[in-house]
């Protein structure tokens, strides 16, 4: 790369110094160990879809990812409010990830509240892209913004804002499409996904093929979709986007093989399913719907052809009291839940307790007393767990580090009640 620099001296009431950098080949590509991306909007947006897109991308070359998905628990806040955004945040790196990161370096903002509450998660010298089109003072003030001058409000340098009319862009993409404009708006997330591949120099056909995975029913949305990707991602290159490099994250240490996504909660489902295979054992969930565990109800509920019987009950109670009784008629019984189920489950808890029942209660923990926050995680029920019975009965309780504890310590925490004749929190 070529860069020439001048210096500009400004009239005498500047004091800046402008810089003027001619470009005479592409820009500079930077190799990075790892990266944190935040992809944030109102709920409408589409920003999970979108994270969701650009990890499985970056999974697909190799490289080591972990998300962590951000939605509201509102059923769903006034469009442009600072109580309705979402956001998706996922943390890449060139080998083994653990978790989705802290702050990060790359904060996709699609509307003015998303940058209001989101950027208190950015980096000092993080990259942010926004949709100028939602940044009028309507949406400011919703945002509650006190005046026009956002960036400066929030102490943003402006150099680092990637200022894009995303929404005039993709409807000027699709106008020929046939589509309406509120299924023209529900592209914006796929500008935003053309933009970061462009600024992580991921190839957009691995993106092509997710939506025609996903939209395999629906080929006209699909390409829709592919055609908006690839204006975002033409947008940076052209424009360079106002940013002084593109990077790669490059796996060095690639491993041939099956690979697949997978959550907390999918690896949980498969660890009791092998588990039941290990032990000779039918394997029966007891379970009542809850955020954030239900999951695990919906996974198994698919593999019948297993051995797995699972059973949605009314209530967490006759969750419980279920799989109490299939390990009483011997199977391998567990039952799932949250904090709030564990306080409604204690007595049937106790109840396997003194019977010396084996029983496994999984507990995917979500935020707050009471009925809590249940699209919010939070370490917060381990006291519950240890001591949340009456007649001081104690209970072994086992935690997972990582996706791979979770699925193959499975197999010894649903093994241990067996050899101990006692349940287990999970």
């Amino acid at each position: 790369m070529l860069c020439l620099e001048f210096k500009v001296y400004l009239p005498a009431e500047y004091t800046k110094i402008l810089y003027l950098h001619i470009m005479t080949n592409e820009l500079e590509v930077k190799e990075l160990e790892r990266v944190v991306v935040r992809f944030s909007g109102d709920s409408g947006d589409g920003m999970q879809l979108a994270g969701n897109i650009f990890s499985t991308v970056s999974a697909t070359i190799g490289n080591g990812i972990s998300t962590f998905p951000d939605y509201p628990a509102d059923i769903r806040a006034p469009q442009g409010s600072l109580n309705g955004v979402s956001g998706y945040q996922v943390h890449i790196g060139e080998s083994e990830v653990l978790t989705p990161g802290d702050y990060c370096d790359v904060l996709v903002s699609m509307n003015a509240a998303a940058l209001k509450t989101q950027y208190k998660y950015a980096k000092p010298q993080a990259t942010i892209i926004i949709d100028t089109d939602s940044f009028g003072p309507k949406d400011l003030k919703k945002a509650e913004f006190k005046s026009e001058d956002y960036l400066g409000e929030l102490g943003i340098d402006s150099d680092r804002v990637v200022a894009c009319p995303v929404t005039q862009m993709v409807k000027d993409c699709l106008k020929d499409s046939g589509m309406d404009n509120k299924a023209v708006l529900k592209c914006r997330n796929m500008f935003a996904v053309g933009i970061v591949c462009w600024l992580f120099n991921r190839d957009v056909q691995l993106a092509a093929d997710f939506l025609r995975k996903k939209f395999a029913k629906k080929p006209q949305v699909a390409e829709n979709n592919i055609k908006v990707v690839q204006a975002g991602y033409d947008y940076g290159h052209n424009t360079h986007a106002s940013v002084p490099a593109t990077y790669r994250i490059e796996s060095k240490n690639k491993v041939k093989g099956r690979y697949m996504d997978i959550t907390g909660n999918k690896a949980t489902a498969y660890g009791l399913i092998a588990a039941a295979e290990r032990a000779g054992l039918r394997l029966f969930l007891g379970s009542y719907p809850i955020t954030p565990a239900t999951d695990i109800l919906h996974e198994l509920a698919k593999h019948k052809s297993l051995g797995v019987t699972t059973v949605q009950c009314e209530d967490e109670i006759s969750g419980a009291a279920s799989a109490v009784g299939a390990s009483f008629a011997g199977a391998l019984a567990a039952t799932s839940t949250s904090g709030p189920g564990i306080c409604l489950k204690s007595e049937v808890i106790n109840l396997a307790v003194i019977d010396e029942l084996p029983l496994v209660i999984i507990d995917v923990q979500r935020g707050g007393p009471s009925t809590g926050l249940p699209t919010k995680s939070e370490q917060t029920d381990l006291l519950q767990a240890l001591y949340g019975r009456n007649g001081e009965s104690p209970m072994p309780v086992i935690a997972a580090t990582s996706l791979l504890t979770v699925s193959m310590r499975h197999i010894w925490p649903a093994k241990l009640p067996s050899n101990i004749s006692r349940p287990l929190f999970f």
